[in-house]
């Protein structure tokens, strides 16, 4: 039985492709949606958005914009949940993405996770590091269902 589906999404076009694939099985299930955005530290070590970039054409530090980054993805699968009546929250954190989806999922007990693929080859995904190479190859008893773009 699935009644929590874990959604990791990095505010791509396959992620919102995947995000309507879990709103479709959350309705048939009953089920909630726990969307997650991850803000990859990696990418944060002493960078600033340039103002031309940014909302509010002030300099930033990156670790602002990408949070507000996240809480617009999220904001927008929330509002596809909460249109087609799904239960769902958003959970933005900080840290490595799969290690952060998977601590996700096992803390929320999901049953499923769902997230997008951009369809990259192993050897493009060991080089680039695909997050959901990682998470469907990492030690976990969750299923996953994978959406390609």
């Amino acid at each position: 039985m699935i009644s929590k589906i874990l959604l990791p999404t990095d505010g791509s076009k396959t992620a919102l492709k995947a995000a309507k694939y879990a709103v479709d099985l959350a309705k048939k299930f009953k089920a909630s949606i726990i969307i997650l955005s991850v803000i990859d530290q990696g990418a944060m070590i002493g960078q600033t958005v340039p103002a031309r970039k940014t909302a509010r054409h002030i300099i930033e530090p990156i670790e602002d914009y990408l949070k507000e980054a996240a809480e617009g993805f999220a904001g927008i699968i929330k509002k596809v949940c909460d249109e087609d009546r799904v239960k769902s929250e958003t959970v933005i954190v900080k840290g490595h993405p799969v290690e952060e989806i998977l601590k996700m999922a096992g803390r929320v007990k999901a049953d499923l996770i769902i997230m997008g693929s951009h369809g990259r080859s192993a050897l493009a995904a060991a080089i680039l590091g695909s997050v959901t190479y990682g998470v469907i190859h990492k030690e976990s008893k969750i299923p996953v269902l994978i959406v390609r773009k």
